[in-house]
């Protein structure tokens, strides 16, 4: 056989066009072990010192139950707040040019860059009974800071980012040729979005409010300020593990810790398995 035809052969075997797979996945394991699997293992084993008797306690208190409903139930408005009006923001910084754009697409990642602590006295400055929004919206019998309503503000100002990088790129890869299509059929603005671009952009949608939801159910920082933390009322879940620590209740944060842990993992695992549907029935469709 000639040189040049030999070269030409398949080669058999376990090949790749990058080299080293075996060494990079080994590395990868090791740091996601060291950096992730280890603490969690921690908070778990730590959990374990307790009896199913004492656990139960530490997480099924009136005090724990209610900051429970507060963190999670906030994250969830917050992320869907954010989906609802992210989603405009993305819509109007892809499909629009205007003075100030740069501007305003910069301030999308203030969140990101502002210290929590800092985004938090912020907020309650500005949503306080003297504030610049406070004194303007007390008078009309809505209060934000130091109330749940206030936390939902918190988690909505720290989740909004999440959501319009996650799905920007998406809209802008979007074809536009599609949406043309669409029209030349007669189909209206609203079947347009609702049967082209909708469809297109949910898996980012479902993404965004993953990352939007698991930002918030953690966050301490920009909410301890505004949120007032009255017990039964305006507590949330992390003050609640802080004060476990502060008293050098371990065992009780940990369990605390573990249900968080354990809830938040079942959400977004919920949540990821909504986005491949829709991405193998948007495929499929397509």
């Amino acid at each position: 056989m000639p040189a040049s035809i030999a070269t030409l052969a398949p080669i058999k075997g376990n090949f790749r066009a990058m080299p080293g797979f075996n060494l990079s996945l080994g590395f990868t394991v090791f740091y996601l072990g060291l950096i992730v699997l280890i603490p969690l293992s921690a908070v778990f084993l730590k959990t374990f010192s307790m009896t199913w008797v004492e656990f139960w306690s530490a997480i099924s208190s009136d005090r724990v139950v209610a900051s429970y409903r507060l963190s999670f139930g906030a994250s969830m408005i917050g992320a869907a707040l954010n989906v609802v009006f992210g989603g405009i923001v993305t819509w109007v910084l892809v499909r629009y040019s205007f003075p100030g754009k740069k501007i305003i697409d910069a301030l999308v990642d203030l969140p990101f860059a502002l210290p929590t602590a800092v985004a938090g006295i912020a907020l309650t400055a500005l949503y306080s009974s003297n504030g610049w929004l406070g004194s303007f919206l007390e008078p009309l019998g809505i209060k934000v800071a130091f109330t749940p309503l206030g936390v939902i503000v918190a988690l909505t100002f720290i989740g909004l980012p999440f959501v319009v990088r996650t799905v920007q790129p998406v809209l802008e890869d979007a074809e536009l040729e599609l949406e043309e299509a669409a029209a030349s059929l007669g189909a209206s603005r609203w079947q347009t979005f609702s049967r082209v671009i909708f469809p297109a952009i949910l898996p980012a949608l479902l993404t965004g409010f993953a990352l939007a939801f698991a930002r918030a159910t953690g966050e301490y920082g920009s909410v301890i300020f505004i949120a007032g933390n009255m017990p039964m009322v305006s507590e949330i879940t992390p003050l609640f593990i802080i004060t476990k620590l502060e008293q050098y209740d371990y065992a009780g944060a940990t369990a605390i810790a573990v249900v968080m842990l354990t809830v938040s993992f079942l959400l977004l695992l919920t949540i990821n398995l909504l986005q491949a549907w829709s991405r193998s029935k948007s495929e499929s469709a397509a």
